[in-house]
């Protein structure tokens, strides 16, 4: 089992920036695993944001937040991160970590490919 706690959520204005953290651990974990960041809004579907792969650090961002966002990891604390500058009112959302093993490490952006999740942690961008 990998457990997955987010923080960093808050209330933000428009073109302010916040980091999201997403400290994993577990007796499983090892760098064959691939992190993906979503994000849910109210009445919407659960949307990919961005992914890194443990080992390589290779990464893949969804449009929307291209040039904005960036994700990083610390190996070292076995953390990843979501940077997010330059917020909009539409990047209001749920945000979420996810782990997926994976010996390609190919990331994938398809949320029910994914096999462990945080618990989600609040993000309010003001107008």
């Amino acid at each position: 089992q990998v457990q997955l706690v987010e923080s960093g959520g808050g209330l933000v204005q428009a073109g302010g920036s916040l980091r999201l953290s997403c400290a994993a651990s577990g007796r499983t974990f090892s760098s064959y695993y691939v992190m993906g960041w979503f994000r849910q809004a109210p009445g919407k579907e659960r949307e990919f944001v961005a992914g890194i792969n443990w080992s390589g650090g290779s990464t893949y961002y969804a449009d929307s937040v291209k040039g904005r966002f960036t994700t990083s990891r610390d190996n070292a604390k076995n953390t990843v991160y979501l940077q997010m500058n330059s917020l909009k009112p539409e990047d209001t959302a749920v945000y979420y970590c996810a782990a997926k093993w994976s010996d390609t490490l190919v990331i994938v952006t398809t949320a029910a490919r994914y096999d462990f999740w945080g618990q989600g942690t609040q993000v309010t961008v003001s107008s």
